[in-house]
């Protein structure tokens, strides 16, 4: 599987099962909206930085994001 898209697909399954918009995320992480879209649309390829402040947005562990099907769990 890309990681890319891995990663996107989980970012945007705790946001929502958070009832967060791209744009709360966005606040409590300090990365751009727009980041945060390319993010999810698997465009961006974060880095360990990145993947902890999202991590710590979503209350959630760095390690949770690059879980294959969080949803499943």
């Amino acid at each position: 599987m890309d990681m890319r898209k891995l990663v996107g697909r989980n970012a945007e399954h705790f946001r929502r099962a958070r009832g967060m918009t791209q744009e709360q995320l966005s606040a409590a992480s300090g990365l751009s909206q727009q980041y945060i879209s390319d993010l999810e649309r698997g465009k961006r390829n974060p880095t360990v930085v990145t993947l902890y402040e999202l991590a710590v947005a979503l209350g959630v562990e760095p390690a949770d994001l690059i879980k294959p099907s969080p949803a499943k769990a």
